[in-house]
């Protein structure tokens, strides 16, 4: 009887630790929400990125795009979810700390309506021109662009889009919030027209425009960031150039559904954090110019930090200028 009770005790402590081992999170594919198509800076980020940490998590990240309104379509559905953990977004600035003062009648709050995760990388921001573009540096084409200001054409990929944000920011501190923009269907046809010369200048990340500047179709003017990108090294800070106030990048981190649990938020933090410390997956960022988080930036409090920092920094050009 006695080895019976044993027996059975036995049995019921494997159960109950088999149970607890089985609700474990994650115990399914999580799907992680790009909101623009394949083959963009995000979704290059969102692969490199939750490769890794599919490994630490011993579930599959599904990469699913889902496109549309500057990127708010695919965080609005990410973030509105149910908070269980299993729907998490890649966004970016635009989506995160752009969006609120750029659509007035945005679904979710990026600052108090969703869990933030961390930060996954930066990327450093470009201004950049045709080649035969009369201003040989920064300083001249400032003073080119203020008297100019009704002939000069500047490109972007969109409203809420990454160069849209980043150059109506760039003309709120010149003064010229209404200077001409053209839109475009995504950053590929911009610097199509940019290359092609029918386009003055545009702002945009160093990952979409760095092969035209090192081939000489375009030309670079300063980097947006108080330290030269490794991958343009010869390319001045805008500080160096003349232009100190003008500091921004183009970062990408995750997010979730407000009110996910912890155990849930833990383990994607440290999935995120395992990647960035990996030296495969940070050659491969590296390569593409990405500025590896600080230890606090890969935090969801240190995240939470960046999106409120920069929403409020963008706001004020954002609101005012023409949509």
């Amino acid at each position: 009887m006695k080895k019976l009770a044993i027996g059975l005790a036995a049995a019921m402590t494997l159960a109950l630790a088999g149970g607890a081992q089985a609700q474990a999170y994650p115990t399914r594919p999580i799907t992680m929400i790009v909101p623009f198509a394949a083959g963009g800076p995000t979704d290059i980020i969102a692969r490199i990125v939750g490769d890794h940490m599919s490994k630490t998590l011993g579930q599959q990240l599904v990469i699913e795009n889902v496109a549309g309104a500057g990127g708010t379509t695919g965080i609005t559905r990410a973030v509105t979810a149910a908070p269980d953990g299993y729907t998490i977004a890649m966004g970016h600035l635009g989506t995160f700390s752009a969006a609120p003062a750029t659509y007035p009648g945005l679904k979710y709050d990026p600052i108090n309506g969703m869990q933030t995760i961390g930060l996954a990388g930066g990327t450093p921001i470009l201004i950049v021109a045709r080649k035969n573009l009369e201003p040989k540096d920064l300083k001249e084409f400032v003073a080119y662009v203020k008297a100019n200001a009704d002939k000069v054409n500047e490109a972007h990929a969109g409203l809420g889009s990454v160069s849209w944000t980043t150059c109506t920011l760039l003309k709120g501190q010149l003064g010229v919030p209404k200077l001409n923009a053209v839109a475009y269907r995504g950053t590929g046809p911009a610097l199509n027209d940019l290359v092609s010369g029918q386009i003055d200048f545009m702002c945009d990340q160093i990952v979409s425009v760095a092969e035209q500047v090192k081939a000489g179709t375009i030309k670079a003017y300063a980097v947006a960031s108080a330290q030269r990108s490794p991958a343009l090294p010869d390319v001045p800070t805008t500080t160096e150039a003349g232009l100190p106030e003008y500091q921004i990048e183009a970062w990408n981190g995750i997010a979730g559904p407000k009110g996910m649990p912890k155990e849930a938020v833990d383990r994607l933090v440290d999935a995120l954090n395992k990647a960035l410390n990996d030296e495969g997956t940070k050659k491969r960022l590296l390569d593409l110019g990405t500025v590896l988080p600080t230890a606090e930036e890969r935090t969801p409090a240190g995240f939470a930090a960046l999106i409120k920092r920069d929403a409020d920094k963008l706001s004020p050009a954002l609101s005012a200028a023409p949509k």
